[in-house]
């Protein structure tokens, strides 16, 4: 499916291990993670996708990563869980795009990643009411998210013109609980100091 033309727009939620607010966007990716190493759970609904003639709406998927150090260092272990809903070909398109195989922002890590993991099909449920945002894919990945406010005390804070591959403009978030066990990845946190990011993002292929 090389050589697709593809595009795909939505919601997108994340957190990560470091505690809020993470040292990667403001420093081009150089900055050791606030513990050293990172782990993180990027999601997306895909509201409107096109892969070729194949529609993707409604779908979701996620790409789970660990790094061992700086992320710029490279070594990445990176997996993908793909929404059951999806067709078999729906699935190979979505990995397509979660991997940067197909070409778009992903692809820009593609020399970071030691380690594809390889990709698992499961329920995805994901959840939004103002600032909150959560998801679920049971045994693999429960992440909850919320906003932190700015000057409008129901508007969060935002990162703006920001290098990252769902969008470059992210609201900050910290996460309530956080728990992944998948692909050799194993993270647990409720302290609620992780951070958090979401977003409205639109990609396509390169």
């Amino acid at each position: 499916m090389a050589n697709v033309q593809w595009q795909v727009s939505g919601d997108y939620m994340e957190a990560c291990s470091c505690d809020s607010v993470c040292p990667c966007p403001t420093s081009g990716l150089a900055a050791r993670p606030t513990k050293g190493s990172c782990d993180a759970g990027l999601v997306f609904h895909v509201e409107r996708g096109q892969y070729g003639a194949m529609k993707l709406d409604g779908l979701n998927f996620a790409v789970l990563l660990h790094t061992p150090g700086p992320m710029i260092q490279g070594n990445w272990t990176v997996g993908v869980i793909l929404d059951e809903r999806a067709s078999a070909q729906q699935r190979e398109a979505l990995t397509s795009i979660a991997s940067g195989q197909g070409g778009g922002p992903m692809a820009a890590l593609g020399p970071l990643v030691g380690r594809f993991a390889g990709a698992e099909t499961k329920p995805i449920k994901i959840e939004s009411k103002g600032m909150q945002r959560s998801v679920s894919i049971p045994g693999v990945l429960d992440i909850a998210i919320e906003g932190i406010p700015g000057a409008k005390q129901d508007e969060p804070i935002f990162f703006d013109n920001v290098g990252h591959p769902a969008a470059s403009r992210l609201a900050l978030a910290k996460a309530s609980r956080s728990h992944m066990h998948a692909f050799g990845i194993d993270w647990d946190d409720t302290t609620g100091s992780n951070n958090g990011h979401f977003a409205t993002f639109a990609s396509r292929s390169s």
